[in-house]
């Protein structure tokens, strides 16, 4: 199958797009490398590094006629968001048009797209959120998610082009990027590791719900074949406090010191985490790994790199 990634030499990009090459498939990548790394691509890939805005998009889905679109890229800071939402809305919606219009174009059967259920559902009422939570976002980012998914839903009935739409939780592991939905993890181990002050802002009893890289991929390949026009919760189902986070990395890293509170960050939530039943019905996917090992392996990355 040949496939086109968006994104793919980012943190969960790249690892999607290495897994399809190791299955078979003929996968090539739009990256404009703002945080892609050329090390996280696999040399089998094609790499074209541009903005999914160019204009010379089109050229590229006339060259490389993907089947599957898998869409990664994307402004991905909620806080910048918040600060600059026409910035976030030109990469996030327009960007994503873009890809669509050339999609439908250029004959693409399907659009895996990287939504987030940690962000489009606000502060649920009911935990685990479940895909019938009222969407509720409280940033730009997320309501750009939300924007996607609609896209998607209004290109399938005018053009009938194919989509699932993954509701990805807070997703962390080897290669993470520390300005995306789980970066504290990312920002916990480079301090760890140096030695210095860990910041905890508020209580540290913030729940989020951490996926491993891993598992994300695993259900980007079952959506190749299932999931035909499904919105899917990409969660573990259970919430992790920032301050568990602290404690298991300290371990794991032989961190010697305490973290210090900081007052907490305005408009950041509370608690929430996503109920994974759907997803196992539609695609037959469930989370494997669990925090614990999840955090020993991200650490292993930091330290050895």
């Amino acid at each position: 199958m040949r496939i086109l990634v968006t994104g793919g030499a980012g943190f969960i990009g790249s690892h999607v797009a290495e897994d399809y090459i190791e299955a078979g498939h003929e996968v090539s990548i739009i990256d404009n490398m703002s945080s892609g790394k050329e090390e996280n691509v696999n040399p089998k890939a094609r790499l074209y590094k541009m903005d999914i805005r160019s204009p010379e998009l089109d050229l590229v889905f006339a060259k490389e006629k993907p089947e599957v679109l898998n869409h990664h890229a994307a402004q991905i800071d909620v806080r910048k968001s918040v600060d600059d939402p026409i910035f976030d809305a030109n990469v996030n919606i327009v960007g994503m048009l873009g890809l669509l219009q050339a999609s439908v174009k250029h004959g693409v059967e399907k659009v895996i797209f990287a939504s987030s259920g940690g962000a489009i559902y606000g502060e649920p009422q009911l935990l685990p959120a479940g895909e019938q939570t009222a969407l509720d976002p409280l940033a730009p980012y997320g309501v750009a998610k939300v924007a996607g998914e609609f896209y998607l839903s209004c290109y399938h009935a005018l053009h009938g082009l194919n989509y699932t739409a993954l509701r990805y939780g807070n997703i962390y592991g080897p290669r993470q990027d520390p300005h995306g939905e789980a970066g504290v993890i990312a920002i916990f181990c480079e301090s760890m590791l140096r030695d210095r002050e860990v910041k905890i802002f508020g209580t540290g009893e913030q729940l989020r719900d951490y996926v491993y890289v891993g598992d994300v991929v695993a259900a980007n390949v079952l959506a190749l074949d299932k999931g035909d026009g499904a919105r899917v919760n990409i969660g573990t189902g259970k919430g992790t406090s920032v301050n568990e986070l602290f404690t298991i990395l300290k371990e794991v890293l032989g961190y010697g010191k305490d973290a210090v509170n900081y007052p907490p960050r305005h408009g950041e939530l509370e608690k929430t985490y996503l109920d994974d039943a759907l997803v196992f019905d539609v695609l037959g996917w469930k989370a494997q790994v669990g925090i614990e090992r999840g955090l020993e392996q991200t650490a292993a990355f930091f330290r050895d790199r």
